[in-house]
């Protein structure tokens, strides 16, 4: 099969999207395909043919030279993660774009949310998002990807999108990178790094967004538990402007406990370190880094409005919230997890339902959805 991936950045140590989107064209290669990538830029990967996009380019812009790019290739199908208008397979990796800026309202106060929705309708750049959205959910026969059945609602209730269009799939992890054998390799020296000790229990957090990843509440419910006397430390990795969170530690004194270690190339040995792993998200399709921890064999904590959160169940593989902006709650939903045994017996569930979501079934019921396509194609017949 000769296959199109379009991707704005294709970088194995970018965000989830782009992780995952490496991966699985590696995979594609590997199972004897034929890809070719169009990108701004990207990483270059044996038999894989990268094409780059010329110029600085606008959303709307690079959407249209991707399209050139593609028509001249000779695909069978194109397979877009969320960035062009072309294609056969849509598959946005952050969700619904309407229900990002939905969930973003939320992180603003009261008083300015009614402003902030003018803004929306006038500004150029929420006008050139309403664009290029008119063109990637136009049904066409197109195949709609959604990460979770939280997706998949928003699909259809903000872009209108008909049940045949949509197929869920969610998202898989690589089980032999991830693992719980990492610990005998990485957990003491990493925790010795971290300055933890045995008695403590280490928290962990990434996120590139970190007020949309909820990485406020949880500082809040780290010093909450602190000042209750728990032995609780917190690292968090990944982020873009850490200076006004170093500023918020320092200023309640936390500097002790709390961590923040920038971007990491490689999270294994922070899930190995770790105890536990939380994640309360204002908005994740199918969060890759929950996926990671749960096979790393470590309880979880995220929101209801996390994709992923439909794979756990409350009390096995960890817990979930129901609001992400409540440090008592989640202060409070972290507790049981303080104690060891808990932590154990829920990292063995973790990582059974992980080997339950591997990257392989991931790819192949992508693979699936490609030939269900085809085959639709063939015969003739509509979504």
């Amino acid at each position: 099969m000769n296959i199109g991936i379009v991707i704005e950045q294709f970088d194995p140590y970018g965000g989830g999207a782009e992780r995952w989107t490496y991966q699985y064209v590696t995979w594609l290669r590997d199972q004897g395909h034929t890809v070719h990538v169009v990108a701004r830029d990207g990483q270059e990967t044996t038999d894989v043919t990268l094409h780059r996009t010329t110029g600085r380019l606008s959303r709307l812009e690079f959407a249209a030279q991707a399209e050139q790019i593609a028509r001249c290739l000779p695909l069978d199908l194109v397979h877009d993660m969320g960035s062009g208008w072309y294609c056969d397979v849509f598959q946005p990796h952050g969700g619904s774009r309407r229900a990002t800026l939905r969930q973003n309202m939320l992180l603003r106060p009261r008083w300015w949310r009614p402003i902030n929705r003018r803004l929306q309708s006038v500004l150029p750049r929420y006008r050139e998002f309403d664009r290029l959205m008119e063109r990637q959910y136009v049904d066409d026969g197109r195949v709609l990807i959604a990460l979770s059945q939280m997706v998949r609602r928003d699909f259809r209730q903000l872009h209108e999108a008909r049940d045949e269009q949509i197929r869920i799939v969610y998202n898989g992890v690589d089980l032999e990178r991830f693992t719980p054998d990492n610990q005998a390799v990485h957990r003491q020296a990493t925790r010795r790094k971290l300055g933890v000790d045995d008695q403590e229990v280490l928290l962990f957090l990434s996120a590139h967004n970190f007020r949309l990843k909820g990485v406020p509440t949880m500082l809040r419910a780290t010093v909450a538990l602190r000042q209750a006397g728990h032995p609780v430390r917190l690292v968090i990795a990944g982020g873009k402007r850490l200076r006004p969170y170093q500023r918020w530690i320092a200023r309640h004194g936390a500097a002790s406990f709390i961590s923040l270690v920038g971007s990491v190339d490689d999270p294994v040995p922070l899930y190995a370190a770790a105890d536990a792993y939380v994640h309360p998200t204002f908005y994740d399709p199918c969060s890759l880094v929950l996926l990671e921890a749960l096979a790393c064999g470590l309880p979880v904590v995220t929101s209801q409005e996390n994709g992923a959160g439909e794979l756990v169940t409350s009390g096995v593989e960890g817990y979930l919230i129901d609001n992400p902006a409540d440090d008592v709650e989640l202060a409070q939903t972290l507790t049981p997890l303080l104690e060891r045994s808990r932590r154990e017996s829920m990292g063995l569930a973790a990582r059974s339902l992980a080997e339950r979501h591997s990257l392989e079934r991931n790819c192949r019921e992508m693979l699936g959805v490609y030939e269900e396509l085809l085959a639709r194609r063939a015969s003739g017949k509509a979504a």
